[in-house]
């Protein structure tokens, strides 16, 4: 039977320099990347309508979305990998939010927060996009009128799981299904 002192416990930091030269962490990079890449998500905020009151109110320090590593709402699309559209998508305004999440990089996810955003909610009307799943393809839906902000931080866990079951994005999967014959189309 070995002695515990001879043992290497890995989540005890060594008592000494001489043992944190021996120490060694085993991983592959893609594991690497894809931790870093869920615990650092940075959402571009779509505020459309009253959706957007609950997604502020969840970055307050009453929720607290920095413990998941989601608090810095970035305002430019090329700094962004999340992107939350929270509210009515009129038609008018479709063209914006395509442009914008056209102009994020790879990989990226949508979450539809709300009933506006997810099926156009109690808006049947020729101006208003009846889902933003006819303009953007999406990750997570979040039901509601609006949705807590409870909601709103299960839908970026369920983000972060997607991420740690390495799933393709939304994305991903309809340029996959556009094109089966053209590889990254």
């Amino acid at each position: 039977m070995t002695n515990r002192d001879e043992l290497l416990i890995l989540n005890e930091r060594p008592a000494n320099v001489e043992a944190l030269t021996q120490t060694a962490y085993l991983t592959k990079v893609q594991d690497f990347i894809d931790w870093g890449r869920k615990n650092s998500l940075w959402p571009m905020p779509m505020g459309l309508a009253c959706c957007a009151i609950e997604m502020m109110a969840t970055v307050g320090p009453r929720y607290d979305v920095a413990r998941f590593g989601a608090e810095a709402l970035r305002f430019s699309p090329r700094q962004a990998d999340l992107m939350i559209v929270s509210g009515t998508v009129t038609k008018k305004m479709a063209t914006a939010v395509k442009r914008i999440y056209d102009q994020m990089p790879d990989p990226k996810w949508v979450i539809a927060m709300g009933a506006c955003a997810s099926s156009g909610g109690m808006y049947r009307s020729y101006s208003v996009v009846q889902g933003v799943d006819e303009i953007l393809p999406v990750d997570v839906y979040l039901s509601g009128c609006p949705p807590r902000p409870e909601s709103l931080i299960e839908g970026i866990l369920e983000i972060q799981r997607k991420i740690s079951r390495r799933e393709k994005t939304a994305s991903e999967l309809a340029r996959t299904t556009a094109d089966p014959a053209v590889p990254g189309a």
